[in-house]
């Protein structure tokens, strides 16, 4: 999991009896960013650091709804007065760190990291983000792109978008009741948040990936906060800040500890297969609460004269940036210190963050928000809207040239596939030994950052629309291209529509019909198979079940189906699952045997198992070095056990793997062109090398018997 925060101005809320924002707040901020850090840092000391963000959530819902209860919006101007105090206090941090890192990605990163850090720049300026990340958490292929030094941007998307909203709302709770003010803001605040809270438990069962990430699931956290603002502000809205109750001292402390205990407890009992954040959240939710609501003071056994130490205060003062700048520097150092980090790169991390946030609190923080830079009321807009046009003019520039470079790269290996040149991508292995010598060094056709652009059109097809059916839903979609009386369907997981360029290539040439049904990781196997939570199992189960019936409906002349098997069977160990997934294959073929379909199973081909096109853009001198063995790289296919089995002439197999290793070796590079796009998938311009050697096997299948 990766976090973030995002920190109103520390003098939202004060204590009604001391000039100085809240010692316990800015404690409860140290501990959440220390917690986020060293979770980034050492995941598996801290396992469940990353509730930090949640504890900020609930500081941030209590600070804004207590300057909102005090000073409630009741006119246009009141709005704009808010949104200009956030933007002087958020943005130009935010935007700098996000220019910085651009510019950073681009001196350290391969070009590999550029494009899509560029989309993550340019979505976490603009504040949506959060929304990017919940549709590439539930994107099979991008899921397994390499983080990018910006993605923690995400919370401080939801937080701008709860800014938005949530004013507007208590504006119009307050117009609305106009006497019965107060008690229409708290009745619709809890409304809110109980919706929200409901949305987060019922969405997280549902489709936990994309849940942590959205408004939605994440509002209740914030409002939490809001309705504790609201349970202890005055029945009418004053600007005195003192609680309208309060607990003995005693109580107080007992309470706090128990606030801080909650908290604690998760970050070291949650990890990262925590259901998150649904109900789970609510401990370190309402133990953030818990230590706002007691106000502790000092006394007797009180945890203030610790939250009151001045490297506590600091830290918590200093927060926002602290995280701003941590990500980045902990993303992109790597590159430079040989892919790991050490412990002595670890601290080097720490203490760059710590310099860095100092700078950047005293000189961008600070500075913005003297009351010069808000007069008159457009100048923050103004100055806020044309810092966010650099950054994404920025991001667009370096996105349109990694563009313009993918679309040369793409003519290029057309040019080189259209002449037939000799040694060019599977042609190397098929040529007589010694002849076309190894690809270790130099320009590759597409380049590295060109290749992992570029996927199969199965995934941005010719039409436009994403061909495949995803988690947790798994409609079935289907894809055509190509026209003629000879219909064929490409069925299977992303490891089928990694041939769909390939394929559409052969049927374009035969004057065939392609139509393709495939799925993130769902393999078409008649077999109940274990993704979280369950109910995406079984809507895995039955687009598998609603795919065949649709085959078999439609009479294909030929059927072609390839998979990895990328998790196990419900019940079953990964090794132990191969035995299931074979007879559910086995369950399929006998459908299609029965229906007298004829049927070409692909063996699963050779997955590295890490980014081939970032280890190429790393080992530029020796691309060797991201090779591996056919042992570790080739994997297990009962798919072709399951063809054995059957033993019919019309259903067989074809296995390309000599065309894409050696004898013993598995190239990342296989005659001057990467083979992968990502960790295990072929890249577009390999495959098409490889639709020669495909094309016999379909053809010999559609043969008269």
């Amino acid at each position: 999991m990766t976090v973030t925060l995002n920190l109103p101005e520390s003098t939202a809320v004060r204590d009604g009896r001391s000039d100085k924002a809240r010692v316990d707040i800015q404690a409860l901020r140290a501990i959440a960013v220390v917690s986020v850090v060293l979770y980034h840092l050492w995941p598996n000391r801290l396992s469940g650091g990353y509730v930090g963000v949640d504890v900020f959530f609930v500081i941030s819902g209590f600070l804004i709804t207590s300057h909102l209860l005090t000073h409630p919006p009741r006119r246009l101007t009141d709005l704009l007065q808010f949104w200009s105090r956030r933007i002087r206090r958020l943005l130009p941090a935010s935007l700098l760190v996000l220019l910085v890192t651009l510019i950073a990605t681009r001196l350290l990163a391969p070009d590999t990291l550029w494009a899509n850090t560029a989309r993550y720049v340019r979505a976490a300026a603009l504040y949506g983000v959060n929304w990017r990340m919940a549709g590439d958490s539930v994107d099979y292929l991008a899921a397994n792109d390499t983080p990018t030094p910006v993605q923690h941007f995400w919370s401080l998307s939801v937080e701008e978008q709860f800014y938005l909203g949530w004013p507007i709302l208590i504006a119009l709770l307050v117009l609305i009741a106009r006497r019965r003010a107060w008690r229409a803001v708290t009745i619709g605040l809890v409304v809110i948040t109980a919706a929200s809270f409901w949305y987060s438990v019922r969405e997280t069962a549902a489709n936990p990936a994309a849940a942590y990430f959205i408004t939605p699931t994440r509002v209740w956290e914030l409002g939490v906060g809001g309705c504790l603002a609201a349970a202890l502000a005055r029945p009418r809205f004053t600007s005195d800040a003192t609680p309208r109750w309060q607990l003995p001292t005693s109580a107080r402390t007992l309470l706090a500890w128990f606030g801080l205990a909650a908290i604690v407890w998760t970050l070291f009992e949650f990890t990262d297969a925590t259901p998150f954040p649904s109900w789970r959240a609510a401990l370190p939710v309402l133990g953030a609460a818990a230590v706002i609501a007691a106000n502790v003071k000092h006394g007797p056994g009180s945890p203030l004269s610790i939250m009151s130490l001045r490297p506590i205060q600091w830290l918590g003062g200093v927060s926002y940036s602290i995280y701003l700048w941590h990500w980045p520097l902990l993303a992109l150092l790597p590159y430079k210190s040989g892919g790991h980090l050490g412990r002595l790169d670890k601290v080097l991390i720490i203490l760059a963050t710590l310099v860095l946030s100092a700078l950047t609190r005293r000189y961008v923080e600070d500075r913005f928000r003297t009351p010069g830079w808000a007069r008159p009321l457009p100048k923050p807009y103004v100055l806020g809207a044309a810092a966010m046009a650099l950054v994404v003019g920025a991001s667009l520039l370096q996105t349109n040239e990694i563009g313009h470079r993918s679309t040369l790269a793409d003519r290029a290996a057309a040019q080189k596939l259209a002449a037939a040149t000799p040694c060019f991508g599977a042609a190397a292995l098929a040529a007589t030994p010694g002849k076309c010598p190894p690809v270790t060094s130099g320009p590759l056709t597409p380049s590295p950052s060109a290749t992992a652009q570029r996927k199969s059109e199965a995934w941005d097809s010719h039409d436009g629309k994403n061909c495949f059916a995803h988690p947790p839903r798994f409609a079935v979609r289907t894809c055509t291209s190509g026209s003629g009386t000879t219909s064929v369907a490409l069925i299977g997981n992303s490891h089928a529509g990694q041939w769909y360029g390939a394929m559409s290539s052969i049927a374009e040439q035969q004057h065939w019909s392609l139509t393709s049904y495939v799925a993130s990781e769902c393999a078409v196997s008649d077999v109940q198979e274990r993704f979280s939570p369950t109910s995406v199992s079984q809507k895995c189960l039955a687009w598998v079940r609603n795919v065949v019936q649709d085959v078999l409906a439609r009479h294909y002349d030929l059927v072609v189906m390839s998979d990895r098997i990328s998790v196990g069977a419900v019940g079953y160990g990964f090794a132990s699952s191969m035995a299931q997934y074979e007879k559910g294959y086995e369950q399929v073929l006998r459908a299609f045997q029965a229906a007298h379909l004829r049927v070409v199973v692909i063996r699963d081909t050779p997955a590295p198992g890490s980014s081939v096109p970032d280890c190429l853009a790393t080992h530029t001198s020796d691309y060797t070095a991201c090779d591996g063995t056919r042992q570790k790289w080739l994997p297990k296919d009962p798919t072709i056990d399951a063809v054995r089995a059957l033993d019919d002439p019309d259903i067989t197999s074809v296995d390309l793997t000599d065309r894409i290793c050696e004898p013993q070796v598995c190239g990342a590079v296989v005659g001057g062109v990467p083979a992968y796009f990502d960790n295990s998938h072929l890249s577009e311009a390999f495959a098409m090398t490889l639709a020669p050697y495909l094309k016999p096997a379909l053809l010999a299948a559609l043969a008269p018997s």
